[in-house]
């Protein structure tokens, strides 16, 4: 605590000089270390309220003599007042000064000069003539032509302006000149957040002139950027691809900030995670290749941070589903090739995987997987094909289209016909892409055993969970199975669970046994919850397997908030 005090006391005095130098010349300088440091400015009245809040008024002047200072200088400095929630906790810290039952004559001065602060505060966004001053000079308009309620004609002006600098090309005697459209940027920084300024904003971002370098400040787009990703602001789609467009760094943020939110909130289901995608906006905006290709290689990075963990792997699935369905809606003539947004892998092989299941009879599903397996594996076996990658390049590929994957395991439980090896391929490369061809083929001739089990039991008249746990155990004649190779396992008895006539009836003691730990039983309900993610999306009717599905899950889901 004693370190904290020393620290905000060192704060304190740092902000009173600032605000001193900013308070007597306002000048383009002091106005642009003003809007610099405003994100640091707000982090500290929130520190200095927290600790106002815990005193009387008398402690406070006592504690801190120029007090008076830094709030009447902070109160009189339009682009704190406009800066985000500056207002709002300013307001919380006068209200500290105030004191309820006044002794004095000094304590009932102190209310009315803080009460005047207070109404000078919610007054401030009339914008005075002193006020607009401060931004109107800069943009080369005399303070005298505009009054308070002239503030959104003003917007309109820079706008219209904006615009036919931009549709008047290279005709220079009536375009704007860079710098004003720079100096315009930074104004807008502390006011990105108003309603009355948004369309300016947007203006400003979908400028495009022929500057050879970026016109617009790298804080407009970071303060645009941070106002977007809180909900402070609403920008059209085409306004956001601008901004992340024209900077990159605002695009990583807006990934990352993706990331944070689906990593932070525990448990998510695909329908969640394709709600918090679509709130995103970045699905859309990948319909540009460029905006694409880096946010699916921040996907990459962290599938290999998290050595393919399950929920990137869905998150991945889940983006692929949004960006094909935005893209559908957008470009009923494609204006790129998918080539654009897939440039290293085969296009034979893309056209395959972008065929979508429920365009084709179930009853030919069984065609396309074969295709996708014997490109892949000729791919991935077969070194003349380097161009397009090693296994983990064409796993990557493949796992977009995880619901491909999701099919072949149920296609492979429910056939009656001896498992193609071109399935069993795919399935085995699907689940461990590393694996070379030898321990690929042992875990064909795993799943293949299994498989022969499941089969004779599919029709069995009296299924018990011990008869599917022995079909699905490992063999003793052989080596035990790799840790993968246990999961697809699991995934065909779910399968089998969800579509063998018998198997309602011993689905919860089999899921019980198979999902003893909390580990287990969160890789149940993920492949649950996937499972009825895509039926949903294929338009299955499968009324007795889907009920089953969703009791399991709710079950599944109850027992992992117990323990």
């Amino acid at each position: 605590m004693a370190q904290d005090s020393v620290g905000f006391s060192s704060d304190y005095q740092f902000w009173l000089q600032k605000l001193s130098v900013w308070d007597q010349a306002s000048t383009l300088e002091t106005q642009q270390d003003t809007c610099l440091h405003l994100p640091r400015f707000q982090e500290f009245l929130r520190q200095m309220y927290e600790v106002l809040k815990e005193m009387d008024s008398n402690t406070i002047i006592e504690r801190f003599p120029t007090i008076g200072q830094l709030l009447a200088r902070t109160c009189w400095n339009p682009f704190i007042l406009a800066f985000d929630e500056s207002q709002k906790i300013l307001i919380w810290c006068l209200c500290c000064l105030i004191n309820k039952e006044p002794q004095n004559s000094e304590e009932s001065k102190l209310n009315s000069w803080t009460r005047g602060l207070l109404s000078h505060i919610l007054s401030a966004f009339r914008f005075d003539t002193k006020e607009v001053g401060l931004f109107t000079q800069g943009l080369g308009y005399a303070p005298a032509d505009y009054c308070p309620g002239l503030l959104k004609n003003m917007v309109l002006s820079l706008v219209s302006e904006l615009r036919e600098n931009h549709l008047n090309g290279f005709n220079t005697q009536r375009r704007m000149v860079p710098e004003k459209i720079r100096f315009l940027s930074r104004v807008c920084i502390p006011l990105v957040t108003l309603p009355d300024i948004e369309p300016l904003v947007e203006a400003l971002l979908t400028y495009h002139g022929h500057e050879p370098q970026e016109v617009l400040w790298p804080e407009f787009f970071d303060a645009v950027n941070e106002a977007f990703l809180l909900k402070k602001i609403s920008l059209p789609t085409s306004a956001v691809v601008c901004l992340w467009l024209r900077h990159l760094p605002s695009l990583e943020k807006a990934t990352l900030h993706l990331f944070d939110k689906l990593i932070s909130s525990e448990r998510n289901f695909l329908r969640r995670i394709e709600c918090f995608l679509k709130d995103s906006l970045l699905p859309e905006a990948a319909c540009h290749p460029a905006i694409f290709r880096i946010v699916d290689e921040m996907f990459r990075c962290a599938l290999l941070e998290t050595d393919g963990a399950p929920e990137v792997l869905a998150a991945i699935q889940v983006f692929t589903r949004c960006f094909m369905e935005a893209l559908e809606k957008k470009n009923k003539q494609l204006k790129f090739t998918f080539k654009t947004y897939f440039p290293y892998a085969s296009p034979s092989l893309i056209m395959v995987l972008l065929q979508h299941p429920k365009e084709i009879p179930q009853e030919l599903w069984h065609q396309p997987l074969k295709h996708i397996s014997e490109m892949l594996r000729e791919i991935v076996e077969d070194q003349t094909h380097g161009s397009y990658g090693g296994p983990f390049e064409c796993w990557f590929l493949f796992i977009h289209f995880g619901g491909w994957a999701d099919i072949v395991a149920e296609q492979l439980v429910m056939s009656e016909a001896e498992p193609p090896e071109a399935l069993l391929w795919l399935l085995a490369f699907s689940y461990s892409p590393r694996d070379g061809s030898l321990q690929r083929t042992q875990t064909m001739v795993e799943v293949k055993a299994v498989l022969g089990h499941l089969k004779k039991l599919f029709r069995s008249p009296t299924l018990s969970a011990k008869d599917l746990q022995a079909a699905a155990a490992e063999s003793q004649d052989r080596d035990p199975r790799p840790p993968l190779c246990q999961q697809l396992i699991r995934r065909l008895v779910l399968n089998f669970l969800l579509w063998a006539p018998g198997g309602h009836v011993i689905a919860r003691e089999v899921i019980t046994l198979m999902a003893p730990t909390d580990e287990l039983t969160h890789e149940m309900t993920g492949l649950l919850d996937q499972t009825l993610y895509r039926w949903d999306h294929l338009c299955m009717e499968a009324p007795r397997s889907r009920k089953l599905a969703r009791e399991l899950l709710s079950e599944l889901r109850s027992a992992g908030t117990a323990r």
